[in-house]
């Protein structure tokens, strides 16, 4: 049985962080190291997505002379390959997409169960160009080095290259997107599946709300939680399975292990969660007559437009800037391009191999799932991390053995249970005194407070001195 928050996590259950300024430590080590370059190192334990990857990078052009790697563990290998999706998406050059088109593209296959064909295309013609990067890690060094797959196992990177063939193949009907979401509907709601209109609207007033997202508008999520659509950017049909939210899942059936291809991640809390809840521009969140003018879609938007743009730009992004051609790419203003061009542009995918931009400063390696629980055992990876993140799923690996891996006056982040919908508020306040407790014991001590119902992240730091 699988309960509402799934066994794969597509999103994160909580907003997006820059890595180096907003998380404890860090800021003091940026500070010290400011006249020289320096490298930072960040591990992400079960992050869900590219949120904090993306948040952090974008911003990195303010400190011009930092180098940034990320090491990241999923359970799910679906979860990387839809990382190396939405980053071939976010680097395409200037010509292939603009920043409009990438910025409804990014949303439409981080959140959508359904999307329109124009991105089912695109989908399958970016999965082919990912088969031949991790069939060939000296074609992926020379066309993406961005991601190092050299530490992951064969058979995990065959497992990769089934996944993006399953992509690209053509038969829709190999997933049905909509009869596996309804399934898990009625699995998890039972007698009230009826009624489900006013379950989600419980959960919406009585759990949503109460946590601080009251910036999710209740159509937006009531429309979510019935059809697995959550960004309607365009006036178009989302009819087509989103083949990269698919995933494989071992059943015990009548003693027997079946494997059964399908939906198989949150159904409750929502991808509005990662990107549209919280944001920098404040005027998103004016109210009218006590009610939010503008919506999580909306929120979700901006957030990821103003972070393709200081990625592309190295300036921080103004809504009414207007955006216009450059020759020079590493500096390029991305243009608006009609629906029409993409699709145009879109058309000999499958044949083409486009440049995409390259991001200098920053390297993305994907480590075996077993590394969670195994990491400390690798001499290479000792005292290495600046900064050390876990989901509120995969914390039971922060095990004193787990302190090797952390450098002098590391920091680590944990992700609370906040916005878990179906946990109580003294739930949620005993999983914080638990990480609390599991800190303590791998010498780390809290930076302060937290209020499980509150904050959506616990913060720590590491001090090796002090815990030996």
């Amino acid at each position: 049985m699988v309960d509402a928050y799934g066994a794969v996590t597509w999103w994160g259950f909580s907003p997006c962080l820059n890595m180096e300024r907003e998380v404890s430590g860090v800021s003091a080590l940026s500070v010290a190291a400011e006249g020289s370059c320096s490298m930072v190192n960040i591990l992400l334990v079960g992050a869900g997505d590219c949120r904090h990857i993306l948040k952090t990078i974008c911003q990195a052009w303010k400190r011009p002379k930092r180098n940034y790697t990320f090491y990241v563990i999923e359970n799910n290998l679906e979860v990387l390959a839809r990382t190396m999706l939405f980053f071939h998406l976010i680097l395409e050059g200037p010509n292939e997409m603009g920043l409009q088109g990438k910025t409804e593209m990014f949303l439409e296959i981080f959140g959508n169960l359904l999307v329109r064909e124009q991105t089912r295309d695109y989908i399958a013609s970016r999965a082919t160009n990912c088969i031949k990067m991790v069939t060939d890690l000296d074609y992926l060094n020379e066309k993406f080095p961005l991601f190092d797959l050299s530490a992951l196992k064969f058979k995990e990177r065959d497992h990769l290259e089934a996944v993006f063939k399953f992509w690209r193949n053509p038969d829709k009907m190999s997933f049905d997107a909509s009869k596996f979401w309804d399934n898990r509907l009625r699995a998890y709601l039972q007698a009230r599946y009826d009624s489900r209109a006013g379950a989600f609207d419980w959960d919406y007033n009585m759990k949503l709300v109460e946590r601080d997202a009251d910036i999710i508008h209740k159509t937006e999520y009531s429309r979510w939680r019935n059809t697995g659509v959550a960004f309607e950017l365009r006036e178009a049909s989302y009819i087509i399975p989103n083949k990269t939210l698919a995933s494989g899942l071992i059943f015990n059936s009548g003693g027997e292990k079946v494997a059964r291809r399908g939906y198989w991640g949150d159904i409750i809390c929502s991808p509005f969660l990662a990107f549209g809840i919280e944001s920098q521009n404040q005027d998103l969140f004016k109210k009218s007559n006590g009610m939010h003018t503008k919506t999580a879609a909306d929120v979700s938007e901006f957030n990821i437009l103003s972070c393709l743009h200081e990625l592309i730009r190295h300036e921080s992004y103004k809504p009414a800037e207007q955006v216009v051609n450059s020759s020079n790419i590493k500096e390029a203003q991305l243009t608006e391009i009609t629906e029409e061009d993409e699709e145009e542009n879109d058309k000999d995918g499958n044949e083409r191999e486009d440049e995409l931009l390259k991001l200098e400063n920053v390297k993305i390696v994907f480590l075996s799932k077993d590394m969670a629980s195994e990491i400390h055992k690798k001499k290479k990876y000792h005292s290495l991390f600046d900064v050390v993140y876990f989901s509120n799923s995969m914390v039971h690996n922060f095990t004193p053995e787990m302190s090797q891996v952390f450098k002098d006056r590391a920091s680590v982040c944990c992700e609370t249970a906040k916005f878990m919908l179906d946990l109580g508020k003294e739930q949620c306040q005993q999983f914080v005194t638990k990480v609390t407790e599991i800190a303590r014991k791998a010498g780390c001590q809290t930076s302060g407070p937290c209020d499980g119902c509150k904050d959506s992240f616990m913060k720590f730091s590491f001090d090796r001195i002090r815990a030996e």
